[in-house]
């Protein structure tokens, strides 16, 4: 993982809404795992938004 790489993920993790961080330590299953998914697409989305590589 490059800085940039870390810096995108860090600033994007910076902003991830409480109630993501509060249901990521849920002990409802389902819950958890759409916060998980949740986050797992604005880690893309950040990291797709800052690739200076075409699709």
């Amino acid at each position: 993982m490059n800085d940039q790489t870390k810096a995108t993920v860090t600033a994007m993790l910076a902003k991830a809404p409480e109630w993501v961080r509060t249901d990521l330590a849920s002990k409802d299953a389902s819950v958890r795992t759409r916060a998980e998914e949740t986050l797992a697409a604005m880690i893309a989305s950040a990291l797709e938004a800052t690739d200076p590589a075409p699709n």
